[in-house]
């Protein structure tokens, strides 16, 4: 299959904010393998002797698939990001290059590290080296096409959380699992019944061998494609949706029926100023919210049911 990278250079001061605004207009376009590259973000020590060094510029890259109306796409794309520039003056370029899927599987790798999540959760890439510690907890990640590498503050957060809230023998349900890393970490502390949901063929793909990469036993684990919690129809002790706030609010409204007696949602992939409009939802819900945590202008918020 045919892929269009899709590079934005931004030219603006505060280029976290602007790369994490330009991130959020590709999630809601569609757009695989979501890369930040930031000149601020050095390799750590532990990243090994391969790592490349840091970027000249900030930007944001991600891939449209060539099959599916991207010109389209990329006229939205534009439209945006003239919209940014009139209301912020955030100026960036855009560079479009044409690639085949086994090249766009290679391009982005050069940019993935062992990266530490907590003192005890680390998330490496297949193809790096890395010594863990004693009673370190490695989680071994190949994202493919689907990506959800652990780096992105959004997933980091939420693995923060599971490792918190996560009690041994519990059942986990991932929505919108992506490369499956959250339902790796669920199992790897513990959870003894896992199951994860994605609208993305390709992403059930990529999750199964994941979950298998880290000896994950196929019998612990179910794996569907649908939207939301279409086909889900049992009760979970802890559920992780790390999805766009809109799809967070559509999801709010069947979530009690999904949760055990005690269980509790851990919700990310929201951006602050949706924050209000989340948690007076999960109100409306009669649910109460145990716990928010907030990272590089992104929230993630913990609720069950009272």
């Amino acid at each position: 299959m045919e892929w269009i990278e899709t590079k934005v250079s931004i030219y603006f001061g505060a280029c976290e904010q602007a790369a994490e605004l330009i991130s959020m207009i590709f999630y809601d376009l569609g757009l695989k393998g979501v890369v930040i590259e930031d000149p601020e973000l050095m390799p750590d020590e532990s990243w090994g002797k391969d790592a490349v060094g840091p970027p000249e510029t900030c930007s944001v890259t991600g891939y449209f698939s060539g099959k599916t109306h991207w010109k389209t796409k990329i006229a939205k794309l534009e439209h945006e990001l003239r919209a940014l520039e009139k209301q912020l003056r955030i100026q960036c370029r855009v560079n479009y290059t044409r690639r085949d899927e086994e090249n766009w599987a290679e391009s982005w790798k050069a940019f993935f590290w062992p990266e530490k999540i907590t003192r005890r959760i680390t998330v490496k890439p297949t193809w790096r080296s890395y010594e863990p510690l004693s009673g370190e907890v490695v989680v071994e990640i190949d994202p493919g096409m689907a990506f959800g590498t652990g780096t992105h503050p959004t997933t980091a957060m939420c693995i923060r959380l599971i490792e918190k809230y996560l009690k041994k023998g519990s059942s986990f349900l991932d929505v919108g699992m992506g490369s499956g890393i959250l339902m790796v970490v669920a199992a790897k502390l513990g959870a003894t019944l896992l199951c994860g949901i994605d609208n993305d063929e390709i992403a059930t793909e990529i999750a199964e061998r994941n979950l298998l990469l880290n000896q994950v036993p196929r019998q612990q684990f179910t794996l569907h494609t649908g939207n939301l919690l279409n086909g889900i129809h049992a009760r979970y002790d802890l559920i992780a949706a790390n999805i766009l706030s809109r799809e967070i609010r559509m999801l709010l409204a069947h979530v009690p029926r999904h949760l055990s007696d005690r269980g509790m949602l851990i919700c990310s992939g929201i951006i602050e100023k949706n924050c209000e409009r989340i948690l007076s939802k999960i109100k409306m819900q009669e649910m109460t919210v145990v716990e928010i945590l907030k990272q590089d202008g992104w929230v993630a918020i913990v609720s069950g049911m009272m």
